[in-house]
């Protein structure tokens, strides 16, 4: 009961702090991008946040909103909005089987954190699509978004997903002599993201690097001597 307990109280406060940024964002700021002319991509207006002040250029907060998947992809317009927020639900609901399950068999801790990250992810950015529609107005570019209108601005499952995290740690170019993209820009990291984003991503890298040693303490936890009550006494004769 313990690691259960445990293990919900990192789930809710990982909800709980996605949330929280994400309210504020929606309701304190403008949408941060804008298509261009030919509307075929995005382009930034300079109206983010520097956390650490003006020189801070690596660290920003940027207004976006996506169709649901992470790192602002998306696809197939609204009736792939509304595939993608049904299979997220699908996954949230087989993912609270399946952390039941792995605690219940009892395996490696670490492999146990991963899965609940990757959850509770996924439950976050689960909770804008379902209800952020209903409940908050449209974002613009002008103006920002007041909460519990008379109408949202979506039906249901049809919310979008706010993003805010952006961290162009490196702004360079390709040198001239190299393939297809001499010249051309470089940024790392460019996506924008949102807590929600960043706990899937973790607790996927996590599993990805750790995964023999997972794997291995659970196979030995598993070929662990069995106690047993049966006295033993020196009259028993080895043949």
């Amino acid at each position: 009961m313990g690691k259960a307990r445990n293990l919900v109280l990192l789930i809710l406060l990982i909800l709980v702090v996605d949330q929280a940024i994400k309210i504020w964002v929606k309701t304190h700021m403008p949408l941060s991008y804008h298509w261009d002319a030919s509307h075929q991509m995005l382009t930034p207006y300079d109206r983010g946040i520097r956390p650490f002040g003006p020189e801070a250029e690596w660290c920003q907060i940027y207004f976006v909103e996506n169709e649901g998947m992470a790192w602002g992809l998306s696809f197939g317009g609204e009736w792939g909005k509304m595939a993608l927020t049904l299979f997220r639900l699908l996954a949230v609901i087989f993912g609270v089987w399946y952390i039941r399950e792995i605690l219940r068999k009892k395996h490696h801790p670490g492999f146990i954190i991963c899965v609940a990250l990757i959850f509770a992810g996924a439950l976050g950015n689960l909770i804008d699509s379902m209800f952020y529609g209903l409940i908050f107005e449209k974002s613009t570019y002008v103006s920002v978004a007041n909460i519990f209108p008379s109408k949202g601005y979506a039906g249901f499952l049809h919310g979008r997903v706010v993003d805010m995290f952006y961290f162009p740690v490196i702004r360079t170019h390709y040198p001239s002599w190299f393939p297809f993209f001499g010249g051309e820009d470089f940024e790392f990291f460019s996506p924008v993201f949102n807590l929600a984003d960043a706990s899937i991503s973790i607790g996927v890298i996590a599993l990805l690097l750790f995964q023999k040693r997972f794997m291995h303490g659970h196979h030995a936890d598993k070929n662990q001597t069995i106690e047993t009550s049966t006295p033993v006494n020196d009259d028993v004769q080895v043949s």
